[in-house]
């Protein structure tokens, strides 16, 4: 599920800074931790933070293999979260003086190509900022048994190393600093993350609804669908699609089987999956099976729009 790191490779320059001060590319993300003690008190201290269930009428939830960035001024958004991540990685990049900030749910699918989607969505909201930075926070992964967690955290790591502009490494509770045994099993201490668009404050959360159009989105995912940007800030705008999928997917035979199989086949983390997830799964491919001709979810190849209603939740609009 993860790409591959390439031991050899080269890094013209290293911007990613920790106090100030840029660092040598991991080989093992327990380096960073022994070099640089505060991030693993830092990690402490966020895994052991309350989780937030957040209102659903101020939220823009994101899901895997999605990003969605904003600032402070949006009158629709003042919380990006994700959650479900288990090898998954959440990230995200904040610019300290527009205020602008980005969430992605990130699952190794193509990390290189990704991350910079990631800074470009804040430095393109941030142009007119004179003073501040970019800062980093990373959170997700875990102690899994095949290294998936640890690929993962070393590839965004190494990714956001080879980016031109200086990001400063803030919170990094990655793989072993988000791992606690249960019953004799390894899990993530924290599964999603919330951050306060206004204060750019991060925080572990739980999110019951993770619209607008979940099934879609899950489905968009499910198909291949590469990381894609989902909301306009400047418009208060959702954006879903168009998408694309066979009409001859053959995964109707999920249906029959028990939530064992399920999770082995679908999951990289069996056994520290979340309670929904089976139920997750059956109900993106049922979706999937009602809608096998994708096109006719998105009339003259128009994506879904959703805009926040009077009542806060996200409602369907016209594509404009």
């Amino acid at each position: 599920m993860t790409d591959r790191l390439t031991p050899n490779t080269h890094f013209d320059d290293m911007p990613l800074l920790i106090k100030n001060r840029e660092i040598d590319r991991p080989s093992i993300t327990g380096e960073l931790f022994d070099l640089y003690p505060h991030l693993q008190e830092n990690a402490k201290a966020f895994s052991s933070k309350p989780l937030v269930d957040v209102d659903v009428k101020c939220l823009l939830y994101v899901q895997q293999r999605e990003f969605a960035a904003t600032i402070p001024s949006d009158r629709a958004v003042s919380v990006l979260g994700s959650d479900d991540a288990t090898t998954c990685h959440l990230v995200v990049v904040r610019h300290t003086g527009s205020g602008a900030v980005c969430l992605a749910h990130c699952d190794g699918s193509s990390t290189w190509s990704e991350v910079p989607l990631i800074v470009k969505a804040v430095t393109s909201l941030s142009d007119h900022s004179t003073e501040g930075r970019l800062e980093l926070h990373l959170v997700g992964g875990f102690n899994d048994e095949s290294k998936t967690s640890h690929k993962l955290s070393l590839n965004l790591l190494a990714a956001f190393h080879k980016m031109k502009e200086d990001i400063h490494l803030e919170t990094c509770c990655i793989t072993e600093m988000n791992d606690v045994m249960v019953e004799g099993i390894h899990r993530p201490v924290v599964y999603g993350i919330g951050v306060n668009v206004n204060t750019g404050e991060v925080f572990p959360a739980s999110f019951p609804h993770k619209g607008p159009a979940e099934e879609l989105r899950s489905a968009r995912t499910f198909t291949g669908g590469l990381m894609v940007d989902i909301y306009d800030s400047s418009r208060g705008l959702v954006k879903i699609g168009p998408c694309k999928w066979s009409r001859n997917l053959d995964i109707a035979f999920w249906m029959s089987q028990n939530d064992d199989t399920i999770l082995k086949f679908l999951s990289t983390s069996p056994m520290a999956e979340p309670p929904h997830f089976v139920q997750h799964m059956k109900s993106t491919i049922e979706f999937i099976l009602r809608h096998p001709s994708s096109d006719l979810l998105f009339p003259g190849g128009q994506p879904q729009c959703y805009r926040r209603t009077d009542q806060g939740d996200w409602g369907r609009c016209p594509a404009e």
